[in-house]
Parts: C-alpha cells; sequence; structure tokens
C-alpha cells in the first residue's frame, strides 16, 4: 500500500491533528465515547474524526463503530467536510455526514473553536440479524453536541428565557432568574450568539451495506431491488429471503441484474451518453483489460504506453480477454458509425459498456458496475475504494505500479472533471423517466425495451427472442 499513500490515492486529504489544542480537545471526545485516551501528540482523522493511528494504538479499529451500530463522529473542524470516510459500513454515511456539516456550518464553526463535538449517525435500527431488517433503514439521524454539551445548556437557557419573556409572574420569580444567570455563565450569550445545532433527519432510499458480505438495497426505482455480493445467502437456512415485492439477486445474475436496470431505466451505454467522449473511454477501458490480462499471462507491458500494450495484446493469441474484443467492436462504431453491434449481458464486454443514467440511484448503480466489471479499475477507485483497496493487494507488481501511476497522472489533477467524464454531471432527485435510444434491428433502427443501446441488452432482449419488443409491440 506504500506506493498508494505515497500517491495520494489512500488517506488522502485526512486532517491532521498536531497541535496540544486539538489534542487536548479529541481526547475530552475520545474519553467520552470509548472510556479511552491516545498517547500520540499527532495523528489524523478522517471526515467522522476516526484516526487509524489511534485505531491501531488502541487495537480497535473501529473505535467509532462499535459493532457496526450507531456509528459515532468527533469534530475539531468543519474542514473534515473535505475529508474522506475511512471503515464506512454503509455507503451513504459520508454523503450525509457532509451535508449535517454544511447544514451547521457556521455554529460548528463556532463550537468546534473552543470544544470537540461529538454525535451519532443513527439508523434507527437496533439489530441486523436478516436481511429483511435492512429494509427498515429508511432515514438516518444525525445529532451532536460538544463535549462540554454546551449546545444542550443553550437548549436550557434558551427555554428559561422563553418562560422568562411569556410568563406573567415571571419578573417576580427568583428561582427562574438565578437558574438563567448561572446557565448563562457557562453558555454565554444566547440572545447574541445563539448556539443551536438542527438534528438533521435524512430519507436513505438506496444504499450499500457491508452487512451478510455486502448489499446493495434499491428502493428509488419502480422495482424494489436487494444484489448481494455472497450468493451464500440464498443456501442458508437462518436468512429469509423470500421478500414481497423484493426482487432477490446475487452479483452472479448478470442477465436478471441486466434486465432489472432495462426495465427500470437505470443505465445506459456509454456509446450513446449525451456529452460523453465514448472513444476515449473504451480506449482505456481497453488498456485496463490488457494491462491486467497481460500481468496474470506474464506478458511484459513495456513502458506500459498504448502502443506497447498493443504489442503485448499481439502476443496473448488465444488469451486475448473476450472483453476486448466486444468494446473494439464499440470503439469502432463510436468512431466509424455503421452496424450496432450485438452485445447482451452474456458478454463479458457488456457490463464495460454501461454507465448509470441520471437517477437518484445513479451512484449506487456505478458502484454496482464496479464488481460487474472489477478491471476497470479506474472507476473502481472512484466509485468503490474499499474493494480498489482489497484488490489491490491480489495484483501483480507490474500492474500496480500501471494503475498507481495512471490514477495519479490523470485522476489526481482533475477529480471532478474524470468523474463528470466518466458518469456524467451529478443528476437531480427527481426519478427520470425512461427513455428508449434508437438501437439497430432486422428492420432498421427501432426502439426497443430492453437491448445494449437502452443498457439492458440481455440474450431475452435480442430480436426473435422471449422478452423482445419490437416497434410493434411485445
Amino acid at each position: 500500500m506504500k506506493r498508494l499513500i505515497e500517491k495520494g490515492l489512500m488517506f488522502g486529504n485526512l486532517i491532521r491533528v498536531d497541535s496540544p489544542a486539538w489534542v487536548q480537545r479529541y481526547n475530552r471526545a475520545l474519553k467520552l465515547v470509548t472510556g479511552k485516551e491516545t498517547q500520540l501528540a499527532e495523528f489524523h482523522i478522517d471526515l467522522a474524526g476516526y484516526s487509524p493511528e489511534i485505531g491501531d494504538e488502541i487495537g480497535e479499529m473501529d473505535y467509532l463503530n462499535p459493532e457496526g451500530a450507531h456509528r459515532q463522529f468527533i469534530l475539531l473542524t468543519t474542514e473534515q467536510k473535505t475529508a474522506p470516510l475511512l471503515n464506512a459500513d454503509l455507503s451513504v454515511l459520508r454523503d450525509l455526514l457532509q451535508q449535517f456539516i454544511r447544514d451547521n456550518e457556521s455554529q460548528l464553526f463556532s463550537l468546534t473553536a473552543r470544544d470537540a463535538v461529538v454525535g451519532e449517525m443513527d439508523d434507527m435500527v437496533w439489530q441486523v440479524s436478516v436481511p429483511s431488517d435492512l429494509l427498515q433503514i429508511g432515514r438516518i439521524r444525525i445529532g451532536a453536541d460538544t463535549t462540554g454539551n454546551h449546545v444542550a445548556n443553550a437548549d436550557r437557557l434558551t427555554a428559561l428565557i422563553e418562560r422568562f419573556r411569556t410568563e406573567p409572574d415571571a419578573w417576580y420569580d427568583d428561582v427562574l432568574i438565578a437558574r438563567m444567570i448561572e446557565q448563562a455563565k457557562e453558555t454565554g450569550d444566547v440572545i447574541r450568539n445563539p448556539i443551536h445545532l438542527e438534528t438533521g433527519d435524512y430519507e436513505v432510499p438506496d444504499f450499500w451495506t457491508s452487512q451478510f458480505g455486502g448489499v446493495y438495497v434499491f428502493r428509488s426505482p419502480r422495482e424494489d431491488a436487494m444484489i448481494f455480493r455472497d450468493p451464500r445467502v440464498f443456501t442458508d437456512p437462518k436468512f429469509d429471503i423470500d421478500l414481497p415485492n423484493v426482487r432477490m439477486m446475487s452479483l452472479q445474475d448478470m442477465n436478471a441484474i441486466a434486465m432489472w436496470m432495462a426495465r427500470n431505466a437505470l443505465a445506459e451505454p456509454i456509446v450513446t451518453a449525451k456529452g460523453t467522449d465514448a472513444a476515449a473511454i473504451l480506449r482505456q477501458k481497453i488498456d485496463f483489460i490488457l494491462v491486467d490480462a497481460a500481468t496474470r499471462l506474464g506478458i511484459d507491458t513495456g513502458d506500459g504506453t498504448r502502443s506497447a500494450l498493443r504489442r503485448a495484446a499481439a502476443r496473448m493469441g488465444h488469451g486475448l480477454p473476450e472483453e476486448i474484443r466486444g468494446l473494439s467492436a464499440l470503439l469502432r462504431y463510436a468512431e466509424e458509425g455503421g452496424a450496432w453491434p450485438v452485445i447482451d449481458s452474456a458478454s463479458p464486454a457488456y457490463f464495460y459498456a454501461i454507465r448509470g443514467s441520471a437517477t437518484p440511484a445513479r451512484d449506487l448503480i456505478n458502484q454496482l458496475l464496479t464488481e460487474l466489471a472489477p478491471h476497470d479499475v479506474r472507476s473502481l477507485f472512484i466509485m468503490n475504494k474499499p474493494l480498489f483497496y482489497q484488490q489491490y493487494q491480489t495484483w501483480d507488481e507490474a500492474k500496480k505500479e500501471y494503475v498507481v501511476n495512471h490514477l495519479a497522472r490523470e485522476y489526481q489533477i482533475d477529480k471532478q472533471g474524470t468523474r463528470d467524464a466518466l458518469f456524467g454531471p451529478e443528476p437531480g432527485m427527481e426519478e427520470a423517466a425512461p427513455v428508449a435510444p434508437v438501437v439497430a434491428g432486422p428492420w432498421g433502427r427501432a426502439k426497443t425495451g430492453a437491448t445494449l443501446s437502452e443498457s439492458a441488452g440481455s440474450r431475452a432482449a435480442r430480436p426473435g427472442s422471449a422478452g423482445f419488443r419490437g416497434p410493434w409491440g411485445g
């Protein structure tokens, strides 16, 4: 992992804690949350205030997220909103915590100037023991206060002031006035400098969780679905996976996933995506696949340039990956036109050729696609870092060197630009109306219900096969 750390591709943008005041504040918060303190004079923290150095020191790598329930966080500065979230067991947590900081930024800025802020992200589900429990996660509530309870004390003072203003005999209530004076000594003037944090209550329609070996839960599309990384869940008798109105699939059910994406307009072909340089994206995907194949076959990739990779491909013979043939056909179509290549979900190239369409589930669909098209290491790094780091450890040294250099050279210098180029601009929260792009059929160019050009492209979507819809209907 040393290459990744040196290039800023791992543990990058963490917040450095090296001042005695910050260390002291962090220790107060850490003591409150875990009952422990750190002896380190310098360490780094992520968005939630988690420090890998402290986790290693106290021998508890999930000290802010014990047993994966009710994740806690520590804020020393609002600048933590730019940091990554390490060890996230729920895919939406980073976005929601960033939103909470933005919603309360001015208050948090004032509070963290004098104390650490401690909070909790509560999914309001006490126990997740079977997959159906995941469907109960509909909202996440985020609340916080300082270690000195400044927010709670200010709320109490505000309530006392309101009583003083509204109760007819409050001017004569010496006990009330004395309580106000004592409370003000702790909180200061809450009239001129109000202290209040809004409790964030955020809806969670779609998410990935590490529970049960990894599960994608989709509820924003018309058809609810749960997609499991581990197919053994379906054969384990202690798990009831026969859920009404929820489509249950494993990552191995590629045809079923492709058809589900098509029916719900969740993905689109890269070649027909608006404003996309499809040819450049396809060439880069081909390069990544060739690097993987060459290193597995022990073929030298030289300096890793595109011409060197093509020379390596020429020496692969029957070892040339099947994905290359499908993507090359799409590349020719993108550059030269002609007949639309017939690529369905049985083709290894299929999931490399699509991306999430502009729906609320777009980012989660793109994360799912990184598992179905794992050699696209750039998308894997951007959308699914935990899986990227896991797979990185299994790669040949030559592949590690190529991937790290590529990401440092072409992604790190313009992260947002690369994301927009690959996945399109950020989608709105409204559900996108399904669009049936034009594709080639035996009668010419017609609209269909489930082909690659609409993002489904399954065996059941070819002319003449079951489930295919032509211009005359289905």
